[in-house]
């Protein structure tokens, strides 16, 4: 039986990192994971089966030329000055969570998306050379909110090779144990 001097091992993000820093709107936040070796989801994101449709397994690359992501390649966007992480959830989803420094690009607001992300509107359509790069993910491989605007986008001119995909979504960035936030509030929380 360990003693109470003993230390419970890091859990950690990456070999040898405990936390990341990333830019949001409310200033620094911190991503860690949960150190409860015995800690498990909720049943919100327990289930693994929900209605069809319109919960289906959604593609690796929902478009030909997106780059898809896992979880450290997510937190390396979300460290990046060059990438846009956006949740494609509803707002309502959003506002009540969401992976730490992520802006919402709601799936149903495919202009507003395409404004945000540096796209200008042209009498044919969008004019988008000079799009930012996009991280875009929802609720999990079974949800097709960000599959769908990401369709949407490319449709209306959007580079797919500047769109980089989540698939696992919320569900899998909260199976790994990772910090979630709470846009309006600088500090981020484990649920």
């Amino acid at each position: 039986m360990p003693d109470e001097t003993d230390e419970a091992p890091a859990v950690c993000i990456a070999s040898g990192v405990t936390a990341v820093e990333v830019r949001s709107p409310d200033g620094p936040l911190e991503i860690r994971r949960i150190a409860d070796p015995e800690h498990r989801l909720s049943m919100e994101w327990s289930r693994t089966s929900r209605a069809a449709p319109p919960a289906v397994l959604q593609p690796l690359v929902p478009v030909p030329g997106v780059v898809p992501l896992g979880e450290l390649e997510l937190i390396e966007a979300l460290q990046s000055e060059d990438v846009v992480v956006a949740d494609g959830r509803k707002p309502e989803q959003y506002a009540k969570y969401t992976i730490p420094g992520a802006i919402n690009l709601p799936f149903t607001e495919t202009d507003a998306a395409l404004e945000a992300l540096g796209c200008r509107r042209v009498d044919n359509g969008w004019d988008c050379s000079a799009a930012l790069t996009v991280a875009m993910f929802c609720n999990g491989v079974w949800c097709g909110q960000s599959p769908t605007a990401i369709r949407k986008m490319t449709a209306a001119g959007f580079p797919a090779e500047r769109i980089l995909y989540y698939r696992n979504g919320m569900q899998g960035w909260l199976l790994q144990g990772l910090s979630v936030w709470t846009p309006g509030e600088a500090r981020c929380f484990h649920i």
